[in-house]
C-alpha cells in the first residue's frame, strides 16, 4: 500500500478512529534520544553558569514574549 492509498483509506475512518490512528503516529515519532537529552543537559547547564557567573544576564519575560 502506498502512502496515497493508506491515506485515502484513514480518511474513510470515523472522526475518533482518525483521532486514535493520529495520536499513535505522533506518538511513535516521540522517541526519547538519551544523547540528544545529554547534550541539552550539557547545554543548560554551561547557560546557567554563564549566568550565574555574570557572563551573561537574563532578559525580562516581557522583553522576550511582550505583553498581552
Amino acid at each position: 500500500m502506498n502512502t496515497k492509498e493508506l491515506i485515502d483509506s484513514a480518511l474513510k475512518l470515523s472522526p475518533a478512529e482518525r483521532f486514535a490512528l493520529m495520536d499513535q503516529i505522533a506518538h511513535s515519532l516521540d522517541q526519547p534520544d538519551p544523547e540528544l537529552d545529554r547534550l541539552w543537559i550539557e547545554e543548560a547547564e554551561r547557560r546557567l553558569a554563564a549566568y550565574r557567573s555574570g557572563q551573561v544576564k537574563g532578559i525580562p519575560a516581557e522583553d522576550v514574549v511582550g505583553t498581552f
